[in-house]
């Protein structure tokens, strides 16, 4: 799942208009002033150039940075929502591997696009907006998680809530580290990821 390159067809798939295609323009140049130079960094005038248009031209389809950002990872999160939703069909042992390769595979989540939600994650702190997207994207991932534990170890409540909880930090706190640690490679990683799952569905309730 290319998550930059869907999340811009679904800003221009609902009309095709000029205007979808302006909006697809803008988030594509948010996205890669982003990668070059982080959001801080980034001015709503290095947006609107990279999306070859004026700082007026843009505010007509945006009414600020934050207004994109949060338009874009909206988007991201819905798509990751999305995928994993799609997994919930499969076997539970098969969902793990899917979930596993999703996050570790480096197919699934380039390392641009972690570095991307990263960035979000970073900018969520003080933007209500962003804050209360990233919460439900949280919320949701963790009640997959509860239902995935529940069907590898066929107990439900607490426990499985607790699994979650904790399968769900690994998740985050491994992906962040194989981002800025080199020495932790993706393989190593889903490793990791992969055994911890295991591990929490065969422990004692």
């Amino acid at each position: 799942m290319d998550i930059k390159k869907k999340t811009q067809t679904n800003a221009g798939a609902a009309t095709g208009s000029r205007g979808e295609q302006r909006r697809e323009q803008i988030l594509k140049a948010l996205h890669d002033c982003i990668i070059s130079k982080g959001y801080s960094k980034t001015t709503l005038k290095d947006v609107a150039n990279a999306a070859d248009m004026t700082a007026s031209h843009l505010l007509y389809y945006f009414p600020g940075k934050d207004a994109i950002l949060e338009y874009y990872f909206e988007n991201v999160a819905n798509l990751l929502l999305a995928r994993i939703e799609e997994f919930s069909d499969e076997p539970a042992e098969r969902q793990v591997n899917l979930l596993t390769d999703l996050f570790f595979a480096g197919k699934g989540l380039t390392r641009s696009e972690i570095g991307f939600m990263l960035e979000c994650f970073g900018v969520a702190v003080h933007d209500t907006k962003l804050r209360h997207m990233k919460m439900r994207l949280d919320r949701k991932c963790k009640a997959y998680l509860t239902g995935l534990f529940e069907s590898l170890s066929g107990s439900k409540g607490a426990g499985a809530q607790d699994a979650a909880e904790l399968a769900y930090a690994i998740l985050i706190g491994l992906r962040t580290a194989a981002y800025f640690d080199r020495k932790l490679e993706l393989p190593e990683a889903r490793r990791l990821f992969r055994e911890a799952i295991i591990r929490l569905a065969r422990r004692p309730r």
